[in-house]
């Protein structure tokens, strides 16, 4: 018989010399690919100084564990190295692969500039306005300046359109989101819509979970009793299919977020824009060439 394995623990270090993000992300996208372990993660961000580095040095000396690190500043990274090396604790410069890569291929050498991607530039900017447009154009809102959209959300109460439209808003993209609900008229923009209008469904079970947790939430109190239809079974069926029903009707793609998260969401989302963007942009040649 197989023994059954005994959880690990481990200490992770992330050292950034900006925010850390690229780190959190390539640590969750790695751990997650290990079931028998339990991180203790230690999260070192804006480590820029001397001064700085020392306390993370000093938190690798009292919980010894790997270090994952994005350090650009050669003078940091070299006192950094030293130190692990000293400790005998293994460290990893998670971007070296890649910039040494661009290095050859593109023959220029990395600035190593720490937080150069956070430059407050065009793009930073863009990310800003669409997180503004989202906040303003949520639940159906702001329907005279709509137009402005690169994608609309659609879909039934509670099916991850809110969440999904900032997760876009940080990658720059403009989304506004209109829920679905029978018995109510579409706004008259979506009759002949500007943007690619993408419906969010999942399975009736978990949207009812979804909805009794939001109505515990809203009353306090798990034994709250709801007469709408709500969260009743049958009606929640039936609304899920007249929503789907409704997005075949006007051929809009729908995708299912039972189990998806946020990010796998927005990932689809991004794909169907893509190729919305691209089949706009190849009629609009087609005219012009027969023009």
């Amino acid at each position: 018989m197989l023994k059954a394995m005994t959880t690990q623990r481990l200490n992770l270090h992330l050292v950034s010399d900006a925010t850390g993000e690229t780190l959190n992300a390539i640590a969750r996208a790695t751990v997650s690919q290990f079931e028998h372990v339990q991180i203790i993660y230690h999260r070192w961000s804006l480590i820029r100084t001397r001064a700085q580095l020392h306390r993370v040095l000093e938190g690798i000396q009292a919980e010894p564990g790997p270090v994952l690190t994005s350090m650009m500043d050669r003078a940091i990274r070299a006192e950094l190295d030293a130190f692990c090396h000293r400790s005998r604790v293994p460290i990893l410069h998670v971007l070296d692969p890649v910039i040494a890569l661009l290095q050859k291929e593109l023959g220029e050498p990395a600035v190593a500039r720490p937080g150069r991607q956070y430059v407050l530039d065009a793009d930073y900017f863009r990310r800003i306005d669409a997180m503004h447009f989202v906040l303003a154009h949520d639940d159906g809102q702001a329907l005279q300046s709509i137009g402005e959209a690169d994608v609309c959300l659609v879909g039934v109460s509670r099916s991850s359109k809110t969440p999904t439209c900032f997760y876009l808003a940080n990658r720059g993209v403009k989304a506004a989101n209109v829920p679905l609900v029978p018995g109510l008229p579409l706004p008259e923009v979506l009759n002949n819509p500007p943007f690619p209008v993408i419906g969010l469904t999942l399975e009736p079970r978990a949207l009812i979970e979804i909805r009794r947790h939001r109505l515990r939430m809203i009353a306090g109190s798990t034994s709250t009793q709801d007469t709408s239809g709500y969260i009743d079974e049958e009606a929640v069926k039936e609304e899920l299919l007249w929503a789907r029903r409704l997005c075949a009707s006007r051929g809009w793609p729908v995708v299912d977020v039972t189990r998806r998260s946020i990010e796998e969401t927005a990932a689809t989302v991004l794909q169907l824009l893509e190729a919305w963007q691209k089949r706009r942009a190849k009629a609009a040649a087609g005219k012009e060439k027969h023009a």
